[in-house]
C-alpha cells in the first residue's frame, strides 16, 4: 500500500500554544470525513496504518495529537493544568475546522480508548456536531465494569495514579509504564470516573450524564480481542450511558481481521475489516452508499 500523506489542515489556540491538525482529503467532497482521537499516551503518529485503510475506502481522515502528546505542546508539569473539559474543548474545535474546511463532508469521530470517552462527551454537549461516535476499544474506567478481582485492581490503580498526580503535579507515566506523561487534571478526572462511573469533569458544572442519555446520534462500539484495557463490558458500560442512542455493536476478533494478535493497541496493524466496518456504518448513517463500494454489508 502506498504511505498516507496527511498535510496541515490548520492550527489551533490552546492557551500560548497551538495544535496542528492534519487531514487527508477523499477525491468526493461530500465523502465522511473521519476525525480520529488517539489514546492516552498514543501519538496520532502511530495511527497512520488504520487511517490510510480508511482513506482507500473513500473517506477523508483528520488526525490530531492531543496537548501535551506526540508533538503537541505544552509538555505537563506542575504549572500545566488541564483536564478532560479542554480536551472537549480542542476535539470540538477540532471539528469545526473540519467543518469549515469540508462543508460537504458528514463528520464522524471515531475515538480510541481516551479518544472514545472524549467523542462521546463532545456529541453529548453538542449533537449537532457530528453525524456519529464510533467507540474502538474503548470503555469505561469504572472499575465495576470489569470482572471479578480486574475491577478492584483497577480501583486501586486509578487512584493510586490519581494520587501520584497530585502530589507530582503531574503524571510521569513515560517513566512508570501507564499514559504516558500527563497533567494531574486528566488523570484526576479519568480515577474519579473509575471511582464512580459517572463523568463529572473537573472545571466544568454541565451535566454530561443527562446529556448522554439524551444523545441520539449513532453509535458504533468495537471492543477488541485481548483487549484487558477495554473489555466489552467496559466498552458496554460507557455506551449504556448514550441510552437513546442508536447502536450497533461489533467485536474485532482475531479470526475477522486475520491477524495472530490483537488487543488494546495492536488492531491498528491489521484494521481493513475494521475500516469496511466503520464506512459501511457511516454509510447507514448518511443514508448512502459506503464510499468506492456497492454498499454491501459486512461482517
Amino acid at each position: 500500500m502506498a504511505d498516507l500523506m496527511l498535510t496541515e489542515l490548520g492550527e489551533l489556540p490552546v492557551g500560548e500554544h497551538r495544535l496542528t491538525v492534519r487531514a487527508c482529503a477523499a477525491e468526493d467532497p461530500a465523502a465522511p470525513a473521519v476525525v480520529l482521537l488517539p489514546a492516552m499516551g498514543v501519538p496520532a503518529s502511530y495511527y497512520p496504518p488504520f487511517l490510510r485503510e480508511l482513506h482507500e475506502r473513500g473517506c477523508t481522515v483528520v488526525s490530531v495529537d492531543w496537548r501535551g502528546q506526540g508533538t503537541a505542546p505544552p509538555r505537563a508539569d506542575r504549572e500545566i493544568r488541564f483536564g478532560y473539559q479542554d480536551l472537549v474543548d480542542d476535539a470540538a474545535a477540532v471539528v469545526d475546522l473540519v467543518a469549515r474546511e469540508f462543508p460537504a463532508a458528514p463528520r464522524f469521530l471515531v475515538g480510541h480508548s481516551l479518544g472514545g470517552q472524549i467523542a462521546l462527551l463532545l456529541a453529548a454537549a453538542d449533537p449537532s456536531r457530528v453525524r456519529g461516535v464510533t467507540l474502538l476499544a474503548s470503555g469505561s474506567v469504572w472499575f465495576r465494569s470489569f470482572a471479578g478481582v480486574q475491577g478492584w485492581k483497577n480501583l486501586v490503580a486509578t487512584q493510586f495514579v490519581a494520587a501520584v498526580s497530585s502530589l507530582l503535579g503531574f503524571w510521569p507515566g513515560e517513566r512508570l509504564g501507564f499514559g504516558g506523561r500527563q497533567p494531574a487534571g486528566i488523570m484526576a478526572d479519568w480515577a474519579r470516573q473509575g471511582r464512580t462511573g459517572r463523568y463529572r469533569l473537573g472545571g466544568s458544572d454541565f451535566d454530561y450524564e443527562r446529556a448522554l442519555r439524551e444523545l441520539d446520534v449513532p453509535l458504533l462500539t468495537v471492543s477488541v480481542e485481548g483487549d484487558e484495557l477495554a473489555p466489552a463490558s467496559s466498552v458496554d458500560h460507557l455506551a449504556a450511558k448514550a441510552v437513546a442512542a442508536p447502536r450497533t455493536r461489533r467485536h474485532y476478533s482475531c479470526e475477522v481481521a486475520g491477524a495472530a494478535k490483537l488487543g488494546h493497541y495492536a488492531w491498528v496493524y491489521t484494521s481493513g475489516v475494521l475500516a469496511d466496518w466503520i464506512t459501511s456504518w457511516a454509510a447507514a448513517a448518511t443514508g448512502t452508499t459506503r464510499p468506492g463500494s456497492a454498499g454491501a454489508d459486512v461482517r
